[in-house]
């Protein structure tokens, strides 16, 4: 992968407080200013002392930090919730769900995504992550991707979007180009836009059709965002991907019925997950998978509805997959 400019048009090697090849003047001046104003890059005094600490200390102080982050979500609730059911309606009706960041925000998107196939059963094209710099950003620095809005239009048009697909922008400081840039093209494309970000009165949560900024402080290495604000991103994101689930009715109660069994363990957690909403013993559980091809909720539909697997499947087929309706379908 060939060498890209940093921020501003600096190149790699070049002081932070001059301008580098093709920066204007006065570009770095701008950008410490910004900076100075955001409260994930604020320089906590009273931890400057921090590497003098025994390691067991550091762990304490660097525990109670994130400790305050669940309160910080916490007041973001309404706000979030909002933003998952306007997800699930257009989900509901086909649409897409895609993640967009640079850096740890763009990893923990393409994180998210991932893990719905396996937990949810979803196609991989149905939640998806992009990510400043491509896939090769997943393992290290894209240098100067994140500055390039023009970059976050093309990787999102390389999906297709339309008025169903719902694009989330999720960049810690709020004002990350590359972030705002897929929120606000996104936007002119008609597709939904949620911005999450970890800082008030955010850019990115103004372009945004719902904005999220969860403000959790200064971060323990000051700038380090991968921190408090990384988890504070990382549990929003469970939130977005597993209750906009649960609204498309991807799981029974609190159980993962859609889970794809691809390996032993996924085959071993099927039989207990159809056990525990069934309470049948283990020849029905595995006559029930036979006859549906191991797929969880049906089996579970044939043994709670009393149907056979080809009437499970159709039950389930025209109740959108929402295997409550299919049960009420099945004993009504």
């Amino acid at each position: 992968m060939t060498s890209s400019p940093t921020a501003a048009g600096r190149e790699p090697g070049d002081s932070p407080d001059s301008p580098g090849p093709g920066a204007p003047d006065g570009t770095y001046d701008r950008l410490r200013a910004e900076l100075d104003t955001l409260t994930t890059e604020a320089f906590r005094s009273d931890l400057s002392e921090i590497d003098r600490l025994p390691t067991l200390e550091i762990a304490r102080v660097m525990n109670g930090e994130d400790a305050t982050v669940p309160t910080a979500v916490a007041s973001q609730l309404p706000r979030i919730a909002a933003a998952i059911d306007a997800t699930a309606e257009r989900m509901a009706r086909g649409g897409r769900l895609v993640y967009a960041g640079a850096g740890t925000a763009g990893r923990l998107g393409v994180l998210d995504a991932s893990e719905c196939p396996p937990t949810f059963d979803t196609d991989p094209s149905q939640v998806v992550g992009v990510i400043a710099g491509g896939p090769a950003a997943l393992v290290s620095a894209a240098e100067g991707a994140e500055d390039r809005p023009d970059l976050a239009a093309a990787d999102l048009d390389g999906l297709a979007l339309g008025p169903d697909d719902v694009v989330v922008g999720v960049s810690a400081s709020g004002r990350t180009p590359y972030t705002v840039g897929a929120v606000e093209h996104a936007r002119r494309l008609g597709a939904l836009t949620v911005g999450l970000s970890c800082n008030s009165g955010s850019p990115l949560a103004a372009a945004a059709d719902h904005g999220i900024e969860v403000v959790v402080g200064p971060e323990l290495i000051t700038g380090s965002s991968r921190l408090k604000a990384g988890t504070a991103q990382k549990l929003v994101l469970n939130m977005i991907s597993t209750i906009t689930m649960i609204r498309l009715g991807k799981t029974y109660g609190n159980l993962m019925v859609d889970v794809r069994a691809s390996n032993e363990k996924l085959r071993a957690r099927s039989r207990r997950i159809v056990s525990l909403a069934t309470g049948a013993g283990e020849e029905r559980i595995e006559s029930a998978l036979a006859a549906t091809g191991g797929e969880v909720k049906n089996a579970i539909l044939t043994i709670l509805g009393e149907v056979d697997g080809p009437t499970a499947e159709r039950l389930l087929r025209e109740s959108g997959g929402r295997l409550r309706a299919a049960l009420d379908a099945a004993r009504g």
